[in-house]
């Protein structure tokens, strides 16, 4: 797969974002083992109305990429998940994930739920 063209859209593409049971319990893990200064650094930073709580707006990237949501790694390849910058990377498909949500990250959790 392509990669997107995703510096400079100040994350604007990541929200809202569904996650599942396993998802969450991954996230909780990985953060309470990342360093509390980067994990700080994370926390504490300003971002767009509806923009996911992980979303890194200092380095224009995911914080948590190694561990995003199956929807984040999903995004741009899919019908109903296309890049405004990038539409010919999405195929025909629909996204559909076989795990329900249990809630959207910056609305349902944020970040006292990963403390």
């Amino acid at each position: 797969m392509e990669n997107l063209p995703c510096k400079g859209c100040k994350g604007m593409c990541c929200g809202p974002v569904p996650i599942t049971q396993k998802e969450l319990l991954k996230i909780q893990k990985a953060i309470k083992k990342m360093p509390v200064k980067k994990r700080l650094e994370l926390r504490n930073q300003k971002r767009f109305f509806g923009t996911c709580i992980f979303f890194d707006e200092r380095n224009d990237r995911c914080g948590i990429h190694s561990i995003r949501p199956s929807i984040c790694q999903a995004f741009g390849y899919y019908q109903n998940l296309v890049c405004f910058k990038s539409p010919q990377t999405a195929s025909a498909q629909k996204y559909e994930t076989s795990e329900a949500s249990i809630g959207i990250l910056s609305v349902d959790f944020t970040w006292k739920d990963f403390s």
